[in-house]
């Protein structure tokens, strides 16, 4: 008997609003198909010793701007349980520090994941900052995309919301 294609998925969680589409997206996927789902939050603490060493951050501000992400990881994380118990699948979660896509890509080896989901790009706003942020994330979806050893699938579901509510 063949085994089912989707038995254990990865979402990664940026605090984005794509990246919760995705986690929504697998929540949903969860449901449907009974399987197993993680949502991974990563601190970007590469980038962050990177900003320190070249002097953009002091110590003391990288460490109060880390801590930050943490507090900021645990709430996104927090917020993707509540939506997966309000659908009734069971999800699990966890913080991690380090390069994104490493530990992406670490954690669904972990988990034995068949498919790893991500958030797609933002929609393009005429803001450097903003600019800068969707090159990062293009860069990091370009990197797991390019290295996981499982299936991804990049989230284009701008009516996630909608669909989540009536499943």
């Amino acid at each position: 008997m063949i085994k089912p294609l989707i038995q254990k998925i990865v979402v990664a969680v940026n605090g984005s609003e794509r990246s919760i589409h995705a986690a929504m997206y697998g929540i949903l996927l969860a449901k449907q198909y009974k399987c197993e789902i993680k949502a991974v939050y990563i601190v970007d603490t590469n980038t962050l010793r990177y900003l320190t060493m070249n002097r953009v951050f002091i110590e003391d501000e990288s460490q109060k701007y880390e801590q930050r992400l943490v507090d900021d990881g645990k709430r996104y994380l927090s917020y993707i349980e509540r939506i997966a118990k309000e659908k009734g699948v069971k999800v699990e979660t966890e913080l991690k520090k380090g390069a994104i896509w490493s530990e992406v890509i670490k954690t669904a080896e972990d988990f034995a994941a068949d498919l790893i989901l991500l958030g797609g790009k933002e929609r393009a706003v005429n803001s450097s900052q903003t600019s800068i942020q969707h090159d990062k994330i293009s860069l990091t979806n370009a990197e797991i995309i390019g290295s996981a050893t499982c299936n991804v699938l990049v989230v284009h579901k701008p009516d996630i919301e909608k669909l989540f509510k009536i499943a």
